[in-house]
C-alpha cells in the first residue's frame, strides 16, 4: 500500500482547526482534515489517506474511518471531475427528481452510484439538500446549487461541463 503525504499547505489548514479546540481534543478538526486530503487526493479518501489523517491527528484509524464512513460527502473511491448529487428526498421527489434522475441517467449511460467511463462524472442519489422550495435541484461537486430544474435544463448544464472538460 502507498503511503499517502498530506501536502504543507494542508496541513497548514488542519492546524489552524486544531488550536481552535482544547489541546486533548484535536479530533474536532477530523471533518476539516479529511475535507481538504480528500480535496489533496481528486475528491477521494484513501485507505492510505485516512491513515494519514489518523496519524497527523494523533488518533486511531478506526476514529477517522467512522467519521469518513458516516457522512456522504466523504468518497472512498475514485470519482469523477464532477459529482452530481441529486436530491430525490419528498420534496423533489413530488416536484420531478425523477425525471431528472431518468434524463441523466439516459445522457450520461450510467446509473446512480456510478462514473462514466471517461470518469467526467459520476451521478449520486442524495437525501434533502434544504432546498425544498426550489425543488427538484441538484448539487454538483459539494459547491454549485442548481434549482427549478427540468430535464432540459440538467442536459444544458452537463453540456456545459463537459464542455469544460
Amino acid at each position: 500500500m502507498t503511503t499517502f503525504i498530506i501536502s504543507d499547505e494542508v496541513k497548514q489548514v488542519i492546524d489552524d482547526w486544531v488550536v481552535k479546540y482544547p489541546p486533548n481534543q484535536k479530533r474536532s478538526a477530523v471533518l476539516t482534515a479529511l475535507l481538504k486530503v480528500q480535496e489533496q487526493n481528486e475528491g477521494w479518501l484513501s485507505e492510505s489517506a485516512m491513515d494519514a489523517v489518523a496519524e497527523y491527528l494523533g488518533l486511531s484509524a478506526i476514529e477517522v474511518y467512522e467519521v469518513a464512513t458516516f457522512y456522504d460527502m466523504f468518497e472512498l473511491k475514485p470519482i469523477g471531475k464532477y459529482k452530481i448529487s441529486v436530491c430525490t428526498n419528498l420534496s423533489c421527489m413530488l416536484r420531478g427528481s425523477d425525471e431528472i434522475v431518468s434524463a441523466l441517467t439516459k445522457r450520461l449511460g450510467i446509473g446512480l452510484g456510478e462514473t462514466t467511463k471517461d470518469h467526467l462524472f459520476t451521478l449520486r442519489e442524495v437525501e434533502c439538500m434544504a432546498a425544498c422550495g426550489m425543488a427538484p435541484m441538484c448539487q454538483i461537486n459539494n459547491r454549485e446549487y442548481y434549482e427549478y430544474l427540468t430535464p432540459e435544463k440538467i442536459i444544458s448544464i452537463i453540456d456545459e461541463l463537459e464542455q469544460k472538460g
